[in-house]
């Protein structure tokens, strides 16, 4: 699953535009409603909490990847103690006001020289926060994207490659050997490749092999069925289709079932 951004949410960027409004309604001698705005929202708040965590990558330029590792690290388990339940209606709230006092269009026009930073760590605390199994892919552009904020280098998508499987490795330790497989397959390939379409059929031919072998040594009819509609169920990509996150967890899932049935029957 892709985590899609949304500027309307992303904390770091309605802090700065708000800023930006005050500056520029005192310059044009207005009393700025955005001042209140600024205050009642990030001012002891959670908004204020996860606005630190945005505030925390703008303070670091021209750090070693090693300090930079620890960064985003740091701000990814600090955004997890932060109540998901009150930032959504507080940016809900928020934007409401907003739009109260200033034309919403306009107020979003503002371009900011880190919004494209600031982007990144909003998709990659959202994926982190989320319980959905997200695009590797995703987590890696992001993580670049930041590594080379903070670092002013280019970094090596393989490196990044690496340590993602490494932390996936470490989340997913229940995680068969055949899963692990599947998991360091689909991180290691950047986008939906033949490779990839190649390596999940042939992992499907795998499977259905494997529960055909097991459902001859099943008794239960029941079983049976529920066996055969599953191998009916288990088909090949197309040349043409693209390999996605929903056929990653039908492999990881049906890897997690053909171990349960070896256990019972093998």
């Amino acid at each position: 699953m892709n985590i899609k951004h949304s500027k309307y949410k992303n904390t770091g960027l309605l802090f700065e535009l708000l800023v930006r409004q005050i500056t520029a309604d005192t310059l044009s001698g207005k009393d700025s409603k955005a001042t209140g705005i600024l205050k009642k929202y990030f001012v002891k708040t959670e908004l204020g909490r996860e606005y630190k965590l945005y505030e925390t990558l703008s303070k670091h330029k021209n750090i070693t990847e090693g300090k930079a590792e620890i960064i985003i690290n740091t701000i990814v388990e600090s955004s997890k103690d932060l109540n998901r339940g009150a930032l959504k209606r507080q940016k809900y709230n928020l934007i409401s006001e907003i739009q109260k006092h200033y034309n919403l269009e306009e107020f979003f026009k503002t371009k900011l020289p880190n919004y494209k930073v600031f982007a990144s760590l909003y998709t990659l605390l959202e994926v982190y926060n989320s319980e959905n199994l997200s695009n590797p892919d995703q987590i890696i552009d992001n993580k670049m994207s930041l590594l080379e904020h903070l670092t002013s280098k280019n970094i090596k998508k393989q490196k990044v490659e690496d340590e993602l499987l490494e932390e996936f490795n470490g989340k997913y330790e229940s995680l068969n050997d055949n899963q692990k497989i599947v998991l360091k397959e689909f991180i290691n390939s950047v986008d939906s490749t033949p490779k990839l379409r190649e390596f999940y059929n042939s992992k499907v031919g795998e499977i259905k092999e494997e529960i055909n072998k097991l459902s001859k040594k099943v008794t239960d009819k029941a079983v049976q069925i529920k066996l055969n509609e599953v191998t009916n169920l288990l088909s090949p990509l197309s040349k043409t289709a693209n390999v996605g996150n929903d056929n990653l967890v039908n492999l990881l899932q049906y890897f997690e079932l053909l171990e349960e049935l070896t256990k019972v029957h093998g």
